[in-house]
């Protein structure tokens, strides 16, 4: 099997770097000064204790590959780039005839939980992948992934549920690549669970870290929201202990001598001022749940708005401080009686 990483960025050049270091075939597609810091030097992955040179191939997009039937299609981009990228690659012809959409299997390495009905669109066999591997873009042509003795989580299942042959070989290949990746047949139950947790980036990317009593308050009241909707929905999710003890004592920080941590996806993205941002998808998808069962989210609705105002302004994170962003969701939460 040849893994695609379509989006090697801080999660799909980490999964890529592991697996090209396990001996596994792999391709890196990327763009711009990321994409020429690959073809002329490779990818530099900082892992604890280590930094490895990988010289894995790396293009622009399908135009610089020929697919062929034993290629396996990892999807890695932000969810507002996903259309696009599903786009240029699904009618792609495959050696031997049909495209990829037709013959190849994609998996949608990604938060939130559209990924993949735009995929199905698209790609007759999708799987998903509920990611958990903190890992942080440092420059062109250089990731670092902080955790031990596993690097990630990556729990995997055929969308929208099931497992078959294919979902359990992808398993085998992660798993000697130093991660858990264990099969499940209820993959979205495991997203569903990971949105939850997500809402609260939209806190850290305006706020900054999530150090203070007021900022973790922010982050709590946005999941519970959440996890009230999902209910609310009758949408199943992990709850917090299942996902503690998939990962207690298997995916543990340790930063890398003089690598520094950054936040997560959205705080990234902020902070390369890529002007968008992946609320939308995460508390924008619990709005969008909320109503249409009649349930209103005005927390997760406020903050994907300010987030999405902070992407288009290409704020820096931390543009606000949390007693102003807690301000302004107090005042969506009890508005005041119109005159």
């Amino acid at each position: 099997m040849r893994y695609i990483i379509i989006g090697a960025g801080a999660v799909g050049g980490t999964i890529g770097a592991r697996l090209h270091l396990a001996g596994h075939d792999v391709v890196l597609v990327a763009r711009g000064a990321h994409y020429e810091a690959l073809r002329d030097r490779g990818l530099r992955f900082t892992a604890p204790g280590t930094t490895h040179e990988v010289p894995a191939p790396a293009v622009t997009g399908p135009d610089g590959i020929e697919l062929g039937p034993g290629d396996v299609l990892v999807l890695a981009v932000k969810t507002q780039d996903s259309a696009a990228a599903l786009d240029a690659w699904a009618p792609r012809p495959v050696t031997g005839g049909g495209t990829a959409g037709e013959r190849l299997p994609l998996l949608c390495a990604q938060n939130g939980v559209e990924n993949e009905r735009l995929a199905l669109r698209r790609f007759r066999r999708v799987y998903g992948v509920c990611v958990w591997l903190p890992s942080t873009y440092l420059e062109p042509g250089a990731v670092a992934a902080p955790c031990a003795p596993y690097t990630g989580v990556l729990s995997l299942g055929r969308y929208p549920s099931g497992e078959d042959d294919t979902i359990r070989r992808v398993s085998a290949d992660l798993a000697e690549s130093v991660f858990l990746a264990p099969v499940v047949p209820d993959v979205m139950r495991w997203k569903y669970a990971k949105l939850i947790n997500n809402l609260a980036n939209a806190v850290e990317a305006i706020c900054g870290p999530l150090t203070g009593d007021e900022a973790q308050a922010l982050a709590a009241r946005a999941k519970a929201e959440g996890a009230a909707v999902l209910d609310a929905a009758g949408i199943a999710h992990a709850d917090a202990a299942e996902q503690a003890a998939l990962r207690s004592g298997k995916v543990e920080m340790s930063p890398a001598d003089g690598v520094e941590r950054g936040g997560g996806s959205s705080w990234q993205s902020l902070t390369r001022g890529t002007g968008t941002i992946e609320a939308d998808y995460l508390n924008g998808e619990i709005v969008l749940l909320g109503r249409e069962h009649g349930i209103p989210a005005p927390v997760n609705e406020t903050l994907g708005r300010i987030a999405g105002n902070c992407a288009r302004e290409r704020r820096a994170p931390g543009s606000m401080t949390p007693g102003q962003l807690t301000t302004l969701v107090d005042a969506a939460v009890s508005p005041s009686t119109p005159r």
